[in-house]
C-alpha cells in the first residue's frame, strides 16, 4: 500500500500514451501525445510533493536543525 500512490502516478503516464496517441488535436500548439508528457511531468511532481508533505515521517523535526534555528 506504500508504493500504491506512486504507482498510479506512472501508470498514469502509459494509458495516457496509449489514450493520447494521436497527432491531429493540438494543444497549445503541441500534438497530443507531447502535451500529454508534458503534462504528466507536471502530474508526477504535484503528486510526490503532495505524498512527501502529508508523509508523517516528514512532519518530525530534528532536534538539531532547532537549535540551529533558535540560536
Amino acid at each position: 500500500m506504500k508504493y500504491a500512490a506512486p504507482a498510479i502516478l506512472v501508470a498514469l503516464v502509459f494509458l495516457g500514451s496509449i489514450l493520447c496517441n494521436r497527432v491531429t488535436p493540438l494543444v497549445f500548439g503541441l500534438p497530443l501525445f507531447f502535451a500529454w508528457h508534458l503534462f504528466s511531468v507536471f502530474l508526477i511532481s504535484a503528486g510526490m510533493w503532495l505524498i512527501f508533505h502529508f508523509d508523517p515521517q516528514n512532519r518530525q523535526t530534528d532536534l538539531d536543525d532547532e537549535k540551529f534555528l533558535n540560536s
